[in-house]
């Protein structure tokens, strides 16, 4: 009973410190003109649910793991797989090593947007306004959105790890490079930075070859030895598997057999993001082949399924 006593009159001066020290607590804004209308569910899912929060918390704690201890070893004589423009079949693994025979320093590698970054601005207003992309509101929000970005979850902990570890941290995003200046800006608010273009901040159009990354994945491998890579896309990874042509089933089946299945978690991390991307594409008849469909008994279908 005692105890009991001491933990509630603890409880009660706790309770009146905080209510003396604590600045008041702001009224929330009032709603806009719809903020009433649901949002979509993959927005739900990405940014605003904890399961969302607790994915990505757990893909950046396996990505600090796995490349601290890759880095511990240091016994690698080559990085991991990545997408390469002269490589056979798109992946190639570069050598760690210098021509002459000393060391590159480690680095991971990451996209930014919905791996670093969440892009809930941006996001808020195609939700709130129903309007689809457009890469004029996509600069404004890439050159000023620093402050309203917020991290991924898990991302500044695990980037500090990185570093911590010795291991450089470079961004690889397909930001346009005259938004540099702005995406800088927001890694580095979000607490994710440094971030220097050129130096550890690759964009597209650093280059030729447009929304590619692999010459970007070239550069940065001449210089490093890349133990580890993170994005929400398999073009993060390598442009093969976003080449043009390739069927839905087709890419599936090429990132999940095979060597390329052995990569995720060992190198190579992916981070969800069900809000946008490659995979937005296919019809019924795609995502479902004729093996795995299912439908009730004639007349409980929809009458447009039956004789199907």
């Amino acid at each position: 009973m005692t105890r009991l006593i001491l933990i509630a009159t603890s409880a009660l001066a706790l309770a009146g410190c905080a209510t003396a020290d604590a600045a008041p607590i702001a009224s929330a804004p009032a709603p806009e003109v719809g903020d009433e209308k649901p949002a979509p569910d993959t927005m739900r899912w990405l940014y605003a649910s904890g399961e969302a929060a607790g994915a990505s918390i757990q893909t950046w704690r396996q990505i600090a793991d796995y490349a601290i201890l890759v880095a511990q070893q240091r016994e690698a004589p080559q990085s991991v797989p990545l997408g390469l423009p002269d490589a056979d079949g798109g992946i190639g693994t570069p050598s760690c090593l210098r021509a002459d025979g000393s060391a590159k320093p480690f680095a991971a590698v990451f996209d930014v947007d919905e791996t670093v970054l969440l892009n809930t601005g941006y996001e808020y207003w195609q939700a709130f306004s129903g309007k689809s992309f457009e890469p004029d509101e996509w600069k404004q929000w890439a050159d000023n959105g620093a402050g309203i970005a917020q991290p991924v979850p898990g991302a500044v902990t695990g980037l500090r790890r990185l570093r911590e570890a010795g291991i450089t941290v470079i961004f690889n995003t397909n930001r346009n490079s005259d938004t540099a200046a702005g995406t800088a800006a927001a890694i580095e608010a979000a607490g994710a930075g440094p971030a220097v273009h050129l130096e550890n901040l690759f964009l597209r159009g650093d280059d030729a070859m447009g929304s590619r990354k692999d010459g970007r994945r070239a550069r940065i491998a001449d210089s490093y030895c890349v133990i580890a890579m993170a994005g929400d896309n398999l073009g993060d990874f390598a442009d093969v598997f976003n080449a043009d042509g390739d069927v839905i089933a087709a890419r599936r089946a090429m990132v999940a057999r095979g060597a390329y299945a052995q990569l995720w978690g060992n190198g190579w991390f992916l981070v969800p993001n069900p809000a946008y991307g490659a995979w937005q594409k296919g019809t019924v008849g795609e995502v479902f082949p004729p093996e795995t469909r299912w439908k009730p008994e004639p007349g409980d279908a929809p009458a447009i399924m039956e004789g199907q």
